[in-house]
């Protein structure tokens, strides 16, 4: 007996260190991979949900069950929750199906991010309200962005004798897209070290 149960761990290990070395690979070889195809398909729908592509998450996670052994089958339901719940950009039910599966959940400021993007650019099954009101906020943010970029350029011309109005736009324009440049790769850089750390 004792040989058996050694052999099932052996076997589990060599499955977990395959299914690490999955996520290594593109999306291609994923697609044509067939001795880990539950696992790979689960690696493809965790990345549509990553892109908010709730329709090929949904998908890939219907195939990944269905070329699951039943015993796995668990697992990649509640993998296949907390993926579509991000991929939906519903903030409370990912933070319940990522405790479910037995992992830290995200931290407050991760998600008030995602309930603002859900804000400004909701799932295609929102109605059109909630995308008429997505497009109001984000000429609201944009508006506001170029007024705070308008007001910096006028404070740093005034001793120079100031700018006309619309040079002022223009430049308050590249700052502002200056300044949302630097917050974006300051994000990406913190969610590449975060994601370091995890692996």
């Amino acid at each position: 007996m004792p040989p058996k149960q050694r052999q099932i761990r052996v076997e589990q290990r060599g499955s977990i260190e395959a299914i690490q070395a999955l996520e290594q690979r593109s999306d291609e070889e994923l697609e044509s991979e067939t001795k880990y195809k539950s696992a790979a398909l689960a690696i493809l729908g965790a990345r549509a949900a990553e892109r908010f592509d709730a329709a090929k998450a949904r998908n890939y996670f219907q195939r990944a069950i269905a070329a699951a052994r039943p015993q796995e089958r668990m697992q990649l339901r509640r993998m296949a929750d907390a993926s579509l719940a991000l991929a939906d950009r519903r903030a409370g039910d990912l933070k319940e199906a990522v405790e479910r599966l037995g992992q830290e959940p995200p931290s407050g400021r991760q998600m008030l991010a995602l309930r603002l993007i859900g804000l400004l650019v909701p799932p295609g099954s929102a109605g059109i309200l909630a995308r008429l009101r997505g497009i109001m906020l984000i000429l609201a943010l944009v508006i506001v962005l170029l007024g705070m970029g308008l007001g910096l350029v006028e404070l740093v011309s005034l001793p120079f004798g100031g700018l006309g109005l619309a040079p002022g736009i223009l430049l308050g324009l590249f700052v502002a897209i200056a300044i949302v440049a630097i917050i974006a790769t300051i994000g990406r850089r913190r969610r590449n070290r975060a994601r370091a750390a995890r692996a």
